[in-house]
């Protein structure tokens, strides 16, 4: 399975969206981070045949998603950020509802949902109603109902959010998995969300594609920037305000701060290694006015 994009660009009047986006993408998981408002959405709606491109081409093995029609979404699973339910539904007379739009015959759809039940850990909340479920068994419901049709492309528009840390771990090992002969591609602000299971991270900005690769391409390409201080309480509002940080660890009268900046921050500041953390906060945090030296 391939999905190409070519200079693809969506408009709305006099916004950009979408900014001549080109890559290629097949089986494995694919990360696309970003901050909200980077076009991360518009970019998936486009890739589910919900919205025409302005210009450019996505091409499925080399045809056109849009010439392919009914032939693509037949490929296609997609799981959007807020996705429709009946809430007095049980969840299987959910799936099996959606199986029904989709086109699958009942004695199929039966064998998928009971599957897809047991794949999901929904067994038990079966004939639980819909609206009766937690954050993380919605989004297990609405995984399971992308997959009714067996997609070779999975695509989800930020599966995670609202979930605890412990369903969103659960949620990414169960990503991880199905993941084995297709192709999801999945869109997060979230940093923890792909670093370990995305087999390449697309950064996007201001909707371009700033840097992509591994988590530890994208680490590897990040300029030295990352420091440790340890200083008096009282200095870390000065310290704040002036510098880019990403963690402040109090302890007694002093605090260990992990900086972003071009040079030490402060007497006796030690470099530290990069995480994919610190590469997100050095690409897409905004900065207030000058104050932060980071670039």
């Amino acid at each position: 399975m391939e999905l190409e994009l070519k200079a693809l660009t969506k408009t709305f009047e006099s916004f950009t969206a979408v900014d001549h986006v080109s890559c290629t993408m097949n089986n494995g998981v694919y990360g696309l981070l970003g901050v909200n408002g980077a076009g991360k959405t518009t970019l998936m709606r486009m890739l589910c045949t919900l919205i025409k491109p302005t210009s450019g081409e996505i091409l499925c093995n080399g045809s056109d998603i849009f010439s392919m029609d009914a032939r693509y979404r037949g490929m296609l699973g997609y799981l959007p950020q807020e996705f429709g339910y009946y809430p007095d539904f049980t969840v299987k007379d959910y799936l099996m509802y959606i199986a029904s739009i989709k086109g699958l015959r009942p004695a199929t759809a039966k064998k998928r949902v009971k599957a897809l039940l047991a794949r999901t850990g929904l067994t038990k909340a079966a004939e639980k109603k819909m609206k009766k479920l937690s954050g993380g068994m919605k989004r297990r419901a609405g995984i399971a109902q992308a997959l009714l049709n067996n997609p070779e492309i999975l695509i989800l528009d930020e599966p995670t959010a609202g979930l605890d840390p412990g369903e969103r771990v659960r949620f990414r090992n169960l990503i991880s998995e199905i993941a084995e002969d297709r192709l999801v591609l999945l869109s997060t602000h979230i940093v923890s969300d792909v670093e370990y299971i995305a087999k390449e991270i697309l950064l996007m900005k201001e909707g371009k594609i700033a840097h992509a690769g591994t988590a530890e391409e994208l680490i590897a390409a990040m300029p030295q920037r990352v420091w440790l201080c340890t200083v008096d309480k009282s200095q870390v509002p000065e310290l704040t305000r002036k510098y880019m940080t990403s963690n402040i660890k109090s302890g007694g009268q002093g605090a260990q701060l992990r900086i972003l900046s071009r040079e030490a921050p402060f007497p006796g500041a030690a470099q530290a290694a990069a995480t994919l953390e610190d590469v997100f906060l050095y690409y897409f945090e905004e900065k207030s006015g000058d104050e932060y030296d980071v670039l």
